[in-house]
């Protein structure tokens, strides 16, 4: 099961170490930075980068109207096995403020009763410029079964390139140069950068054109635009006003060719997600919504 946190992070899809700090616990009360984290220094400006056309948002500036630091969201993972759908764990989304960036935490856990056959202990964390929600840092620090891996990239947006130290610890750690093209985004900025896309001025079937660093290698992909959904159905939360996407996905172990994920988003100003579909190469995943708090606007788009 090591792909559900990661299949959540792609919406629109992870808490962690820096350096020489502790784990972080979301377990209890509000989450403050550790006092004894740096933050990086503020980046200059990215250089003129950008896509071959003209997006809803610019990929190398996007200007946040959609979160706020302090927003806070939980979801719930569920794996379908033989036709019974297994609560699998729980992905957890903080965005935490600093003077010039938002510091993106993502924790993944697999429950105490699913542990028996798979555990996953997955903490991701990025360091976002507040002026374009680029990444500046991100940290990969994963336990999956008995595999472990540490990965802290930094990217130097200006310069087109960025350097990965990884290994499967912290202390064990390689370093990577990997030349970046243009604006390049990360697992945990891509989700903040599609949900200030503008709805009202995309087309149904619009593709919208996207790439990420991930793993040390740059991933070409697209986000569909579906269109309007007046009804979707949130277990245990309510019913909600949606927009639908459809990113492509990346063949190989988890999912295989033409495989199509379903994303939820919703129709207010402040767009979360609340509903992934994906098959897989075995059965199906789903991530639903949960809890959320400290959203930046009203939640209008639930109507039950």
């Amino acid at each position: 099961m090591k792909f559900l946190l990661r299949l959540a992070l792609l919406f629109a899809l992870p808490a962690g170490l820096l350096l020489n700090t502790a784990a972080v616990d979301f377990s209890g009360g509000e989450y403050l930075a550790p006092l004894t984290s740096t933050a990086p220094a503020s980046a200059p400006a990215p250089s003129a980068f950008h896509p071959p056309m003209a997006l809803p948002a610019d990929v190398c500036e996007t200007e946040n109207n959609v979160f706020q630091a302090g927003e806070k969201i939980v979801y719930k993972l569920y794996y379908n096995w033989n036709f019974v759908w297994l609560a699998a764990g729980e992905v957890t989304f903080l965005v935490h403020d600093l003077p010039n960036q938002y510091h993106v935490m993502v924790r993944g856990r697999t429950y105490e009763s699913y542990e028996w056959f798979y555990s996953v202990r997955d903490n991701y964390e990025s360091y976002l410029d507040k002026k374009t929600l680029l990444p500046k840092i991100h940290i990969k620090d994963i336990q999956e079964g008995g595999y472990t891996r540490y990965d802290r990239t930094t990217f130097y947006q200006d310069k087109g390139r960025a350097v990965s130290a990884r290994g499967k610890t912290r202390d064990d750690l390689k370093e990577k140069e990997i030349p970046l093209e243009e604006c390049m985004h990360d697992l945990i900025s891509i989700v903040y950068y599609a949900r200030n896309l503008d709805y009202e001025e995309m087309t149904v079937d619009q593709k919208i054109p996207i790439k990420i660093l991930m793993d040390q290698e740059i991933y070409p992909l697209s986000l569909k635009y579906l269109g309007p959904e007046e009804d979707t159905k949130v277990k245990g939360v309510g019913r909600f006003r949606t927009q639908k996407f459809s990113p492509q996905l990346i063949a190989g172990d988890v999912f295989k060719e033409g495989d199509e994920m379903k994303i939820y988003v919703t129709d207010d100003e402040n767009k979360i997600p609340v509903l992934i579909e994906s098959p897989v190469s075995v059965g199906s995943v789903k991530a639903v919504l949960k809890s959320y708090k400290g959203l930046k606007y009203p939640m209008t788009a639930q109507v039950e």
